[in-house]
């Protein structure tokens, strides 16, 4: 007899990757998809990267680690953190985990009570509210909208503010909208948490590098909340290391401890080439990355041209990451042939099987009028992309 935890029958599938898996199930069966579904950035992770961890191999560094990783790993992500963010850490503070998402789920774990509420500005990145679900907490939405860059006011998360509030947990760049927070608006919502010295913060700063407007702005430079932020960040996105699984915390010692003590239940230190290479990763000027970030920003000015050509999809201007968030509402009872669309998922399933381009439904990040496409891809297959789109949303009526 099949029975599950309870916990798993609250648990859903993360919807990028099940979008993903739909369109590789196409693919495989001959269909030329076109995936705009993940979140990966398609450029190779740099060589000197790559040399550090055929030395870490060489020299034999294939032994189990201390639990929040190397030493010289730790030191070396301090070293980042006030390079280019002007932030004071020990290593003492810094726990590396299997990937940013790990780092999320040990924090939440380790600080969320059954019924503790948790902030949690919409949209918001997939597994946020998962992880949430997992430690018995209370998700408690804060709604923005395309008509303000999709972010929350400072008098927004100061309403949602209760005595049973525990955490707010938000990223900037913003996946799934490439939103960013500027200085003074992290400012402002500083100043509200200030008040409430019960409330944490998990500022997700994984596009870290990834910005089309200047300066990265964290809300662990403010002073009066500073010991209690904790910053979630890691290789995948900035350094195209996505399968290497390399993520960490900056935080408070004390959380700290209390990750490393979870990680070393579940998973202990992850993959020790890996943090290797990690470190080669950190030590990096981040002028090394510029080819990449201004690739996004070329793609991105692309996509806004080529949605305006799409009648019916409403998109701002994203200052970060590499997504588009287009509002697609003016499709919701249209029809063609047996085909109605309903909602978001419904649309999504129309574009990967007629028009063979798979993007990811809002209702996973939140906003149902929304869906979510990444243009972490070529300008030919993003031309090719949209042009599908165009052709195939035409049909609706």
């Amino acid at each position: 007899m099949e029975r599950l935890a309870n916990r798993m029958q609250a648990l859903s599938e993360s919807q990028t990757i099940a979008m993903a898996r739909k369109a590789r199930e196409l693919a495989e069966q001959g269909v030329d998809v076109i995936s705009l579904s993940l979140g990966q950035p398609d450029f190779k992770t740099p060589d000197v990267i790559k040399q550090a961890a055929k030395k870490a191999i060489d020299d034999d560094f294939t032994f189990y680690t201390h639990v929040s990783g190397y030493q010289e790993l730790r030191e070396a992500i301090a070293g980042k953190l006030k390079r280019d963010n002007n932030l004071n850490y020990k290593a003492s503070q810094i726990v590396v985990s299997t990937g940013a998402k790990q780092s999320i789920a040990n924090v939440v774990m380790c600080l969320i009570n059954p019924g503790d509420e948790v902030v949690v500005p919409a949209p918001y990145w997939v597994s946020y509210i998962e992880v949430i679900k997992l430690a018995e907490g209370t998700p408690v939405i804060v709604k923005s909208g395309i008509e303000n860059d999709f972010k929350i006011t400072a008098a927004q998360l100061e309403e949602s503010i209760t005595p049973k509030t525990r955490l707010l947990i938000f990223s900037s760049p913003c996946n799934p909208t490439g939103s960013l927070y500027t200085k003074e608006e992290l400012k402002a919502m500083a100043d509200v948490l200030a008040k409430h010295p019960d409330v944490f913060v998990i500022s997700d700063e994984i596009y870290e590098y990834i910005n089309f407007s200047g300066k990265h702005e964290s809300i662990a430079q403010f002073d009066n909340i500073r010991d209690r932020v904790i910053i979630i960040n890691g290789c995948s996105k900035g350094y195209s290391m996505t399968g290497w699984r390399l993520g960490y915390i900056a935080a408070p010692e004390w959380i700290a401890k209390a990750c490393d003590k979870m990680q070393g239940q579940i998973t202990s230190a992850t993959c020790s080439i890996g943090q290797k290479a990690a470190q080669r990763a950190v030590e990096m000027d981040p002028s090394e990355l510029q080819e990449m970030v201004d690739t996004f920003r070329k793609r991105r000015d692309l996509v806004l041209e080529l949605v305006k050509e799409i009648p019916g999809m409403k998109a701002n201007k994203p200052e970060g990451a590499f997504y588009l968030f287009p509002e697609i509402s003016d499709y919701f009872g249209k029809s063609t042939g047996n085909v109605t669309i309903n909602d978001a998922n419904d649309l999504c399933m129309y574009l990967l099987e007629e028009a063979h381009v798979a993007a990811v439904p809002g209702d996973a990040f939140g906003a149902p009028e929304y869906i979510r496409l990444s243009y972490a891809t070529s300008e030919d297959k993003l031309r090719d992309a949209f042009s599908r789109l165009k052709n195939a949303l035409s049909k609706l009526s």
